[in-house]
């Protein structure tokens, strides 16, 4: 599928997707040329309806699943130009499920644990900013403004530039990483082996699980559930929602207000009915 691959490319490129997303794209329809050895061009709805149903059985996670349909759509919509509607392509139900925040006692604990002090700083800045992990390890020295107090964002999630807050104390704490590391190249958190490289994330995930291994933790959390501790914390502290939209780099403010659902300061605040009852005797 060289001459469609290369057509679909194009197509991405005009509409000027990020190239993460061009991959997989690409990468899913490969898959999907591939389980029928057939080219996409060959296959139509019914072969799609199989390949949906195939990856459900096989507990294909949502997220995997939600990039095949995109993929799926683009190059039969978009490429290929065929008369279907986008319900003939479906997407499943996503399921909502609320993720995992730490307290700040518990996100303190856990920056305190990270032995390395480089990957201490980057995971602090994630937190500090409420940054994607991939946004934290791109950062540019230029990126931080320390006259308005403020981080640039450079090209975030959807190729959008966006500023988030520079906190006194993360700035402090990066002015030290500068002053210890001088980092040469483009990156402020370069590569080990390549200085106008940024460094890698899946490098930076490992340090976060051996540091969870260290403390015997058993909640499922990952690097990501810094950005959401950023966020619940700042809504617990009484920031108008829509800056926290801003700020997490959200398109909807329907995907912010998931946050409303996860704060436990209100739920804290409420008395149980329990409460009121007079005290139950014991048999």
């Amino acid at each position: 599928m060289s001459l469609l691959r290369q057509r679909m490319l194009e197509d991405m490129k005009i509409r000027n997707l990020a190239k993460r997303t061009q991959q997989t794209y690409i990468s899913q329809i490969l898959k999907f040329a591939r389980h029928f050895n057939k080219s996409p061009e060959e296959l139509g709805v019914e072969e799609i309806r199989q390949y949906q149903l195939y990856l459900i059985e096989g507990g294909t996670s949502w997220s995997v699943f939600n990039q095949t349909v995109a993929a799926l759509r683009f190059l039969y919509l978009k490429t290929l130009k065929k008369g279907w509607t986008f319900e003939q392509i479906p997407f499943p139900k996503q399921p909502k499920k609320l993720p995992v925040v730490l307290s700040t006692g518990e996100v303190f604990e856990l920056l305190e644990r990270v032995e390395n002090y480089k990957y201490r700083v980057i995971l602090t800045t994630i937190y500090g900013a409420g940054l994607r992990l991939r946004e934290a390890t791109h950062l540019k020295p230029l990126d931080i403004d320390s006259k308005r107090m403020v981080i640039r964002v450079d090209q975030g999630k959807g190729m959008k530039d966006r500023y988030v807050m520079l906190s006194e104390r993360l700035l402090v704490l990066l002015r030290e990483y500068y002053g210890a590391f001088r980092p040469k190249g483009v990156y402020l958190f370069p590569s080990l082996h390549d200085a106008n490289k940024p460094v890698v994330d899946t490098g930076v995930q490992r340090v976060f699980v051996r540091t969870l291994k260290k403390l015997g933790w058993k909640k499922r959390v990952s690097v990501r559930t810094l950005r959401h501790c950023f966020a619940t914390h700042l809504l617990e502290a009484g920031v108008n929602i829509r800056t926290i939209q801003e700020m997490m780099g959200h398109r909807s403010l329907e995907t912010t207000q998931i946050y409303l659902h996860i704060s436990v300061k209100q739920v804290e605040q409420i008395r149980s009915p329990l409460d009121i009852l007079p005290v139950l005797k014991r048999n």
